[in-house]
């Protein structure tokens, strides 16, 4: 148990990671994997799985999924780099019973049998959790051996938990998070939020920096200029955080503390239990300039 605990501290040296994301659903997933990839001082990324979601940049699901498939091999050749990537889930969890088999959550049950609670394996999930409590349904050993960092839900003291991530499936939320397994939580609305970028600032630090970072530029000033309807915005750049967590020495990004799980109901709240799993929570952003100084020194150098 106590190890376990540990393991939800920022790590030292390399780890071996791999990210579970929704790359198409917005601007922000793109930007996170581009950050993780090119953190090298600490990540060695061994695959990367596309997550399912669902909304205006999809049809379903499974369209959601397929297009982050494809979006992050586009950001892979884009970046230079090259590592495994696993088609995910194509429909949410019907119930807290019954896993998604999928490319991607049998990977993660095979790739975690290679680790353990000394060397675990690090899960950043920065989309609806479905692919890895999947995994864990599928094998709950692999609990033992992997630590699960995942933006999603909103902070505690928020009116209700009807974040993105979260809400498309919170079976698979409250799969894991009872689950015991070593987990980050890095809620949304009230603490992530803190980390944004302006349309200026975008253009300002990315614009003409490379194949990447152009990329990065247009897509997102083209995405976010169309959904808001105006020409100058500010965007929060969610994802980036669950990243920047675990590049956080000496809590240079950001503060975390260990508190008893709270588990979101299915009337959009959060709820305590009986001998809930202890979590680590991120609870507030503390330097917002010196993660962007991170991010833009990494995409464009």
């Amino acid at each position: 148990m106590m190890l376990r605990l540990k393991n939800t501290e920022v790590p030292k040296g390399i780890i071996d990671a791999v990210l579970d994301t929704d790359t198409y659903n917005e601007v922000d997933d793109q930007f996170a994997l581009a950050y993780m990839l090119k953190s090298k001082e600490r990540f060695d990324v061994k695959a990367v799985y596309a997550a399912p979601f669902y909304n205006a940049y999809s049809q379903s699901p499974k369209d959601g999924m397929e297009k982050s498939y494809a979006e992050i091999l586009n950001i892979l050749n884009l970046a230079g780099e090259k590592t495994q990537v696993y088609k995910g889930s194509d429909i949410y969890l019907k119930d807290e019973k019954t896993p998604v088999v999928s490319d991607a959550a049998l990977d993660l049950v095979e790739r975690a049998k290679n680790y353990s609670d000394e060397k675990p394996l690090y899960v950043v999930a920065i989309g609806a959790i479905t692919n890895v409590a999947s995994a864990i349904l599928l094998e709950p050993k692999i609990i033992d051996k992997i630590v699960v960092v995942w933006l999603g839900g909103h902070a505690h003291h928020y009116r209700h938990t009807m974040e993105f991530n979260m809400k498309q499936d919170i079976a698979a939320a409250r799969v894991v998070l009872r689950s015991g397994v070593s987990f980050v939580q890095l809620p949304c609305r009230g603490v992530v939020d803190r980390f944004y970028l302006s349309r200026i600032e975008v253009e300002y630090y990315f614009k003409g920096k490379g194949a990447l970072a152009d990329y990065l530029c247009d897509y997102t000033v083209k995405h976010i200029s169309e959904e808001y309807g105006k020409k100058d915005w500010t965007k929060i750049i969610w994802d980036v955080v669950a990243v920047a967590y675990l590049l956080n020495d000496n809590d240079r990004f950001m503060l975390s503390r260990l508190i008893p799980a709270k588990i979101p109901s299915y009337e959009n709240a959060y709820v305590d239990i009986e001998n809930a799993p202890i979590i680590r929570y991120v609870y507030a952003i503390i330097d917002h300039d010196a993660i962007l100084e991170d991010l833009v020194k990494k995409i464009t150098e």
